[in-house]
């Protein structure tokens, strides 16, 4: 009953094979090899257009990275307040960009909202000199509540950061769980709805450490690549990543997996409300956050089970929590058998006290 986390999920054996096949002989340096080519063009066939992808191995490097190239030291990031990129990075953001802020605006469900952006870039702090200016605009997606940004979302936020001069970033740690709970196609998730850099996600979906900076806009690219290497993450055997990329876009792995982690979250959001529990958020991807008495809690970390408490400022009045319940965030992975998911609510439905309710549905329907 391991949900703590989809980074604990193994290595596909689809990208161990293509490991061992990029290492059967040598191969051109620093990302010259064919290997990177070939993933180069696959990207560009996933977002139908030609794109410029820089390979690195953690999603810090590429959200950091990324913002960089968006950001000069005098400017600031906007992002949502619980967003993955103001608290989990140690700071790389900020040390990447040499000193650009970090700024955090609220919205419900882990989202950012065109009234909270507007309100925010609409205040009169942001004067020069004196003041940072606000130069991009990131959006988590999945967000760190586990909920999707529909495309229309995507572009009235693109739009308004572009009407106040701000880039557009997205960290696609969970990219390929809000493509596949979408419906829609990852060109209009993304640079159809504005955004000009993805940082793609694929070491929570099956790689063993692979992620991609995706440039929509060229002049981005400019100085990328020496930024890339004086940052430290240039690869000179560039071919071991780029191998576990192409093993997951091939014949559309990354979407299989991360519809396999979906279906498993949605599972389990199911069985704990069938056992009257209040989910926290909607369960829009593989993410689900779920209300547990203290008792319950407690009987559960007893049995075995893992999960992160997790805390949010960011839920709505109707999905908020009772006086001595903790919030429990459970990470269902493609690699999440259904035995672990019915032992968890096999587990909580034997906890004394625990009485069933009909089944509804988790949170909205998936879009």
């Amino acid at each position: 009953m391991n949900l703590v986390s989809d980074n604990i999920a193994p290595a596909h054996q689809a990208v161990l094979g293509a490991l061992a096949r990029a290492n059967s002989g040598p191969a051109r340096p620093y990302g010259h090899d064919e290997v990177n080519a070939r993933v180069e063009s696959m990207l560009s066939e996933v977002f139908e257009r030609e794109v410029a992808a820089f390979l690195v191995t953690t999603g810090t490097a590429a959200n950091a990275l990324s913002l960089a190239q968006m950001t000069p030291p005098w400017g600031a990031v906007i992002g949502h307040e619980e967003a993955h990129v103001m608290h989990d990075e140690c700071g790389a953001p900020e040390f990447f960009t040499n000193g650009a802020k970090v700024v955090g605006a609220p919205g419900l469900d882990g989202k950012l909202t065109p009234e909270s952006l507007g309100s925010l870039l609409g205040r009169d702090f942001w004067t020069p000199p004196t003041h940072v200016a606000p130069k991009a605009l990131t959006l988590s997606q999945a967000t760190e509540a586990g909920t999707v940004y529909r495309a229309g979302e995507v572009a009235a936020l693109a739009e308004i950061a572009r009407e106040k001069g701000l880039r557009v970033h997205m960290d696609g740690a969970r990219f390929a769980n809000a493509v596949a709970s979408s419906g829609r196609t990852p060109a209009e998730l993304t640079w159809k709805a504005g955004v000009e850099a993805l940082s793609f996600g694929f070491t929570k979906n099956g790689a063993m450490a692979a992620e991609a900076i995706v440039l929509f806009a060229p002049d981005l690219v400019e100085n990328l690549a020496e930024r890339r290497k004086r940052g430290g993450h240039t690869w000179s055997k560039g071919r071991f990543v780029a191998a576990q990329i192409e093993a997951l876009l091939e014949g559309g792995l990354w979407l299989d997996l991360a519809r396999r982690a979906n279906a498993s979250a949605a599972k389990l959001a199911l069985g704990l409300e069938a056992r009257g529990l209040k989910l926290a958020f909607p369960v829009e991807a593989n993410e689900v956050f779920v209300w547990l008495p203290r008792p319950l809690h407690e009987a559960l970390q007893a049995q075995g089970a893992a999960y992160y408490v997790w805390t949010s400022r960011s839920v709505a009045p109707a999905r908020a929590g009772r006086d001595g319940e903790t919030m429990a965030r459970l990470i269902a992975s493609f690699a999440t058998e259904d035995r672990e998911i019915d032992a968890f609510i096999s587990a909580v439905g034997a906890a004394p006290g625990r009485t069933k309710k009909a089944s509804r549905s988790p949170g909205t329907p998936l879009f």
